[in-house]
């Protein structure tokens, strides 16, 4: 490897190595270089105007951390057989390399990966494993973006879990953080203008985008976007918070990005998937460059996640307050946005537009994702909020909707563990400073200081650490066995792979808390209810599935409280 570094405004940069200094030469554009090649293993760093050696902002090894001297390693691509996934027709499974296995490695995480294909998911979807600061964290504070976490097993761990999971049937989904960069082992700032002051984040200033010296920040993302898929064999990105991006150029970073991987694909021979999380309910992320939209494969829908959450947990706190009834969901089945140009009270305008004529398989459905249960003062789980036979609903109605269904890590058996937001930042000050905005951010929902646990205890850590051996026991197993039987049902019945949104038709009584959903010959029924309902049904209606085995009279079905049930028509006129 023959040592860069973009890096305009120092005035001489020097690489720093074990035994030597040796100074760089700089182009017009603020590129400097050095004169001589490192081979695998060797460790260096830059020193600006003289000062402490640090990290490469492209370092693709960090083996001591987000301080420490960066480390070159081999270029390895794989050649594999494999030949991607299909990301309208997978199911999802998220998943935290640190607490997936007791280890909390890329190798560990490896023996954990035939149960994932016996609960029959389709991909991963990892939350991010770049450098970030500490032994431990949900990984969207990473400073190294170029680097696989050192306490994750590094470039040669993640290497191997990528080819595990293929040589299993497996997509890998990555996480990818490019709104903002962590505070700790931040060193970006003193190399370049990463960094804007003209839009303010959530976290400080935005990423420079769109200003000057904009065009090598944006090659910066799109470099490091196509070095995952391409070096690393990742099948696709989820770019997180993409509302966050502050962009006004006339071909969006969303768009470039796009395009870039349209022509990796033809590279690599393989699909390659883009999946936004945005909270503007705005179709246009995945609308075609022709039509005017940024030609993303998917994006997530938080509206069906909350309507959904909502109407089985009677939560309405928060951004909660603008959902809560059966309608709701009714209105997300068939609509994707239930906020899609009206009024929202949580915000005091108008939110979103339509979906118009995109097919569900756009969006992302879950019941709960790291966000929805990490985000919480304690990390609470849907199982923990709604009880066994809610969630079983809850799942029910994820796995048989239009959209492309996730799992969030040990839903699959209703796991005891919780996911608590961690960190593990050596700087006190900034500590104290995670702790308090925590504390800040849930009064909203009303929960009291005492209620958050310290994200800096390494007990709250290890408490979200899945117990793996809890499947075998009830009422987890019972679970499990109702998660398979449903991705079982999906794959089964292509009615629910068909992800036309004029197909499906949902009607919602909330007065008496009941939901019939019919896509197809399919017709899934839920009562929310507290006493059991009577549903009116096609006399050829036949039983697939059900959470509590419902009772038949004549042409109606009854329903037990909090129960679903889905059922075949044979005759897909009635």
């Amino acid at each position: 490897m023959i040592p860069t570094v973009w890096a305009p405004f120092p005035e001489r940069v020097d690489l720093v190595l074990a035994d030597r200094t040796v100074p760089l030469t700089r182009d017009d554009d603020g590129w400097w270089k050095a004169d001589i090649a490192l081979e695998p293993g060797t460790d260096y760093g830059f020193s600006l105007d003289g000062g402490p050696p640090l990290p490469d902002p492209r370092s693709p090894s960090q083996p001591d951390g987000v301080h420490g001297l960066s480390r070159v390693v081999a270029a390895a691509r794989s050649h594999s057989e494999w030949r991607g996934i299909h990301l309208a027709s997978a199911i999802l499974y998220e998943m935290h390399v640190g607490t997936f296995s007791p280890a909390g490695t890329f190798t560990s995480a490896i023996d954990r990966l035939d149960d994932l294909v016996a609960l029959g998911v389709d991909a991963v979807k990892v939350m991010p494993i770049n450098q970030f600061s500490g032994e431990h964290g949900w990984g969207y504070d990473g400073v190294g973006l170029f680097a696989p976490h050192h306490a994750y097993g590094g470039p040669d761990g993640l290497r191997l879990f990528v080819e595990a999971c293929h040589q299993r049937g497996l997509g890998v989904i990555l996480d990818v953080v490019y709104n903002h960069f962590g505070p700790e082992g931040n060193y970006l700032g003193r190399f370049g203008p990463y960094f804007t002051d003209v839009y303010r984040t959530p976290w400080g200033d935005a990423v420079n985008l769109d200003g000057a010296g904009s065009d090598n920040v944006r090659a910066f993302i799109l470099d490091n976007a196509v070095m995952w898929m391409r070096d690393y064999e990742i099948d696709g990105l989820r770019i997180d918070a993409v509302h966050a991006f502050f962009d006004r150029s006339a071909v969006d970073l969303l768009e470039e990005l796009a395009e870039r991987v349209i022509e990796l694909e033809g590279e690599v021979g393989r699909p390659l998937s883009l999946i936004a999380e945005s909270d503007l309910n705005d179709p246009r992320l995945v609308w075609s460059r022709e039509r005017g939209g940024y030609g993303l494969d998917a994006t997530w829908s938080d509206d069906f996640h909350h309507a959904l959450h909502a109407a089985l947990t009677g939560e309405t706190d928060g951004y909660y307050a603008d959902f809560g009834s059966l309608s709701d969901v009714a209105t997300a089945l068939q609509s994707v946005y239930v906020y899609d140009g009206k009024y929202s009270a949580f915000r005091g305008r108008r939110h979103g537009r339509p979906v118009g004529d995109l097919t569900g398989t756009r969006f992302l459905g879950y019941l709960q994702n790291h966000d929805q249960v990490g985000n919480r003062a304690r990390g609470d789980r849907i199982g923990h909020l709604a009880g066994p036979e809610r969630q079983k609903i809850g799942a029910a109605l994820v796995l048989t909707a239009p959209f492309v269904p996730m799992i969030f890590q040990g839903e699959e058996w209703a796991a005891s563990t919780p996911f608590p937001y961690f960190t593990d930042h050596a700087n006190p000050e900034l500590a104290v400073a995670v702790r308090e905005g925590r504390r800040r951010e849930f009064a909203a929902f009303g929960w009291s200081p005492t209620d958050i646990p310290d994200p800096q205890d390494p007990a709250t850590f290890r408490s979200a650490k899945l117990d793996w051996d809890e499947r075998h026991r009830s009422p987890h197993s019972e679970m499990l066995d109702w998660y398979r039987r449903l991705i079982e049902l999906r794959r089964s019945q292509p009615d629910l792979t068909d992800g036309r949104l004029d197909r499906v038709s949902v009607t919602a009584d909330d007065a008496a808390g009941i939901l019939v959903m019919r896509r197809g010959r399919i017709v899934v029924a839920v009562n929310l209810g507290a006493r059991p309902k009577a549903v009116d049904l096609p006399a050829d209606a036949r039983h697939l599935l059900a959470s509590i085995p419902p009772d038949e009279t004549g042409e109606r079905l009854q329903l037990s409280p909090a129960s679903v049930a889905i059922l075949e028509l044979e005759d897909p006129s009635d």
